[in-house]
This record gives structure tokens, sequence and C-alpha cells, in this order.
């Protein structure tokens, strides 16, 4: 044990004995924080690879994944962990390219590591493209090959 750990206690049992502490802030429904593999927020664990983005405003955190889900922390005083959200999620993507298909528009393809060191990939078409449509996903699969072959992963 340390000599002068100055993690509470609190922080440190709510994470995965497999994750580092970065930083963390405590707001009115408990503690944020951001570890070398994850974020806490609300007593969820959302590895870095899963997390879309974060937006910042006076009262906290909002996080989207990439699945397109919404989490909501009160943070007053954020500390450090907007920029550790900003730097791990960044991190996590390998590759972001965006890939003309149609007239209609394209689609970016990320490829993310996760956090036993493989890759993911996800589509995200433009605003108003159906992601369902055989066509459009057959189209965004030729893209992802030859993005894949020019970036080598």
């Amino acid at each position: 044990m340390k000599l002068f750990n100055r993690t509470p206690a609190e922080v440190r049992t709510a994470v995965a004995p497999t994750d580092r502490v970065l930083t963390y802030a405590e707001g009115p429904d408990g503690y944020v924080i951001a570890t070398d593999k994850a974020l806490y927020l609300g007593g969820l664990r959302l590895p870095w690879f899963q997390v879309d983005r974060g937006v910042w405003d006076e009262e906290g955190l909002t996080v989207v994944t990439t699945a397109g889900q919404t989490h909501r922390a009160l943070l007053p005083e954020p500390g450090r962990i907007p920029e550790a959200v900003r730097e791990r999620v960044t991190a996590s993507i390998v590759v972001s390219q965006y890939a003309p298909l149609d007239a209609r528009g394209g689609v970016r393809l990320v490829a993310r590591k996760t956090d036993d060191d493989r890759m993911i990939w996800e589509f995200v078409f433009d605003s108003g493209m159906d992601p369902q449509d055989p066509g459009l996903r057959a189209l965004a699969e030729q893209a992802l090959e030859e993005t894949r072959r020019s970036f080598g992963v």
C-alpha cells in the first residue's frame, strides 16, 4: 500500500481491479471516475471504445455511447475529468475515415481499440441515410475493405 494514497476509498473500490484511476470528481450523485480503460459514471462502467463523445456544460457531463445511449452526470467542479474524457476517447480511435457512397452521402468508418487490444469497426452514416439499406451496407462494406487495406489494419 502506498504511504500517501489520496484517492478516496469509495473511488478505489468502485473501479475494476485491472483499471488504473487517472482522475475523479465528486458530484451530487456520486463520483465520476476516469481510468485507463473506462469511464465510471452513475454506477456504470463505460469502456472508452464505447464512448462516442462527451459534452460539457456549466452543470456537468453528458456522455453519448457508440450505441447512441446518453448518460448525464452533474459535476459542478469537474476537475480534470473533461481532459481525461477527451484524451481517452481520442486514444481509443485508431482510424476515422470518411467514404462517400453515392449521391445521398457517405459513411464515416471508425476503428476503435478495445480493452484487450482488438479492433472493432463501426459505420456512422450521414444523416438521412438508412443504415439498414442493403445497398448502402454493401457500399459501406466495400469502402471498409478499401480502408482496411490502405491503413493496413
